[in-house]
Formats: C-alpha cells, sequence, structure tokens
C-alpha cells in the first residue's frame, strides 16, 4: 500500500478521532498514526508519508505514568515537519485499548506498572500453538484483557501441523465448551492450512493485534499474511519446546488488501490491569450465579449460602474455569490494594489455593 495511494481513513481514522481533535481544539493541524515505539522514539504516518517524531518535553512533564505517552496505535497530532521528522503535540483519546500489570512482583520489589500492548485495535487474535504453550487458562486471561478494552477476541490455533487430526478436534471440543461464542481458526505455517480464512478476517481500513507467547508463530503468521518475510523469527527451541524472543517492539504493518495488523513481543505473563467488566462478562455464568448469594460481598470461597460454591458442588459450573475466575479475581484485586497489605493477601490466598486442590482431588 503505497503512501501517494492512500487516504487517511485508509490508516484507520474515522469520524471518532476527527471529533475528538475538533473538540481539543486541533482541527487546523495534521494528524498521524504511531506505527513503531522503540526506546522513546517514534514513528508516525499519514497520507503524506512516514516521520520520525518525538513528543515535547511539556508532553512527559505531564505525564503521570507510561498510559500517558503515546503507543503504537494511537493517532497523535503532529507540528514542525520537515519532510521527515515530526513532533508530537497531543494524543488523541483512543476508542480501544489493551493494557496489562506487568513489573517486578519479588519479594524484594513490588513495583508494578501499567504497560500499554496496542490501542484503537478492533480485533485481537489470541494465538496459541501445540506443545508446551496451549492453555484454556491463558485464553481466558488474553479474554479479560481484550472484552475490558471492548475489543472483539478471534482464537487463532497455531501450528496445528504438530498434531494429528483426531487430536485438533478433541482440542476444538475443549475450547468451544469453555468459550462456545470465541470463533476459532486454525492455522500451519508449514502447509498454509488456514491463511487464507485469517485474510478473510481482515478488512481494509480495520486494525488487528496478534497477542500470544514468545515462539507461537505470531511474527509468522503476520509475514504469510504480507506476502513476505518483513519480521525476523527464528526457529522454537528443539530442548524446550519454547519460542525465542525476537519480535522486541511493537510495530504497525499495512497488508495489500488494506488491513493493519500490529506485532507484539511475545508475554511471558498476562498480567491482569484494572480488569473488570472484561472479567465480569467473560465469565458471565459465574457473574449470573453471584446475584443468588446470601452476602452482598461474597467472596465465592468460602461464605455459606454462596451460589458460586453450591454450583461448583452440584457439577453445574466447571472446577477449571472457577479456579481461573478466583485466580483471576484475586489478581485484579491484588493490583488495586495497598503494598501493606499484599503479602498477607499472598499467604492467605496460597493456603487456600493448597486447601482447594487437595479437597478437589479427595472428590475426584
Amino acid at each position: 500500500m503505497k503512501d501517494a495511494q492512500i487516504k487517511i481513513e485508509d490508516l484507520g481514522y474515522d469520524a471518532f478521532f476527527e471529533s475528538s481533535r475538533k473538540e481539543l481544539g486541533l482541527g487546523d493541524f495534521p494528524v498521524a498514526r504511531v506505527t513503531v515505539e522503540h526506546r522513546g522514539a517514534y514513528k508516525v504516518r499519514n497520507e503524506k508519508g512516514e516521520y520520525l517524531a518525538k513528543i515535547t518535553g511539556k508532553q512527559m512533564l505531564r505525564a503521570e505514568s507510561r498510559i500517558d505517552y503515546p503507543a503504537v496505535g494511537d493517532w497523535v497530532v503532529i507540528t514542525d515537519l520537515d519532510g521527515e521528522h515530526a513532533v508530537i503535540r497531543e494524543t488523541l483519546p483512543r476508542k480501544t485499548i489493551i493494557k496489562r500489570k506487568h513489573g517486578d512482583k519479588s519479594r524484594t520489589s513490588e513495583k508494578s506498572e501499567t504497560q500499554i500492548i496496542a490501542t484503537n485495535i478492533d480485533t485481537a487474535f489470541v494465538v496459541e500453538s501445540f506443545g508446551r504453550d496451549f492453555s484454556l487458562n491463558r485464553f481466558e486471561r488474553y479474554f479479560a484483557l481484550i472484552g475490558d478494552g471492548g475489543i472483539k477476541p478471534i482464537i487463532v490455533l497455531n501450528k496445528i501441523d504438530l498434531i494429528s487430526r483426531e487430536e485438533l478436534d478433541l482440542k476444538f471440543v475443549e475450547i468451544k465448551k469453555r468459550f462456545d461464542d470465541v470463533e476459532v481458526i486454525p492455522t500451519s505455517i508449514t502447509n498454509n492450512n488456514g491463511i487464507h480464512e485469517l485474510k478473510k478476517h481482515i478488512e481494509k481500513g480495520k486494525t488487528y493485534c496478534f497477542l500470544g507467547s514468545s515462539g507461537v508463530g505470531k511474527s509468522s503468521l503476520i509475514n504469510k499474511l504480507l506476502g513476505e518475510n518483513m519480521i525476523k523469527t527464528e526457529d522454537v527451541g528443539s530442548r524446550t519446546g519454547r519460542g525465542k524472543h525476537v519480535t522486541t517492539n511493537r510495530q504497525m504493518y499495512f497488508l495489500e488488501n488494506g488491513g493493519i495488523v500490529i506485532d507484539n513481543p511475545g508475554m511471558r505473563e498476562v498480567g491482569m490491569s484494572l480488569v473488570g467488566a472484561g472479567l465480569d462478562n467473560l465469565f458471565d455464568q459465574i457473574t449470573d450465579l453471584t446475584v443468588g448469594c446470601k452476602f452482598v460481598d461474597c467472596t465465592h470461597i468460602h461464605e455459606p449460602g454462596c451460589a458460586v460454591l453450591e454450583a461448583l458442588k452440584a457439577g453445574d459450573l466447571d472446577p477449571e474455569k472457577y479456579a481461573n475466575y478466583i485466580n483471576l479475581k484475586k489478581e485484579v484485586e491484588y493490583y488495586e490494594m495497598t503494598e501493606l497489605n499484599k503479602r498477607e493477601k499472598d499467604r492467605q490466598f496460597g493456603k487456600f489455593m493448597k486447601t482447594y486442590k487437595k479437597q478437589s482431588r479427595k472428590d475426584v
């Protein structure tokens, strides 16, 4: 997609961003989209071309946290163009956002901050591959982040050439039992299986991001969509079965059909940010059950008259789904707590999970 042939709308600009620009009194200034972020420098793009950009010192002083800085996917107001360079004056309000908690949770440091994964996304492809990475619980973590950002998720099951058709069918059953309303696309880079189906889900002027652990094949899938090996990839380690961390910064790519995709570094952890509605919507069965709990502040762990625990005991609620819900709920609460209470909560929750798992083994 050549710059001379595109309009600003082809990069994802729409009435939402135009309205925001005018409300901020910036209607006379040009806008561009952040396509790359690397060590404090940015690349931005609009219908006239691509520029190397930086933010102003005033913006740095005004920012209260990392989330106040521009991120890949953002629309920004720019000035001082010289054909190659620009200054970012303002970031327009975000339509959607995917963010997570990221930081050191060790005993010596409990500092964590919110990290932006991508902004202004229409659909998120959550990629897992067969081997050591596949996990329904990990899907649930990603869906909580994505749902909280108001973004549609699609599951991509990559490297299906590594398993038999029978095994793949069983995995489909597992996924549909847990996530019956999420679309699943099976793919393989080796034999191009599913690549055409993946392309069919990508529309002109819409933005998509690929999320998943390192080594699941996100970059390889994007290379297939691009029709060339623009992103460096490496083979999965034969000894560990894990992919090597190749993508080191977020970057936006433009497909021939007009679709826009963002590649992300692999995430070893999917830390819950201030997830609220996303978690409740993801676990809607449990959310509906909570209405019948005896106590308004029920934790669904030990209280008498808990409708969630009653459904669990009766076999109407999947034990693994329940355990993951409690884990994610506690993690969200953990990030919201004061640091003085965190260690004691860690100890108490650890004791609860050990007791729960021990009791579950007895019930089998």
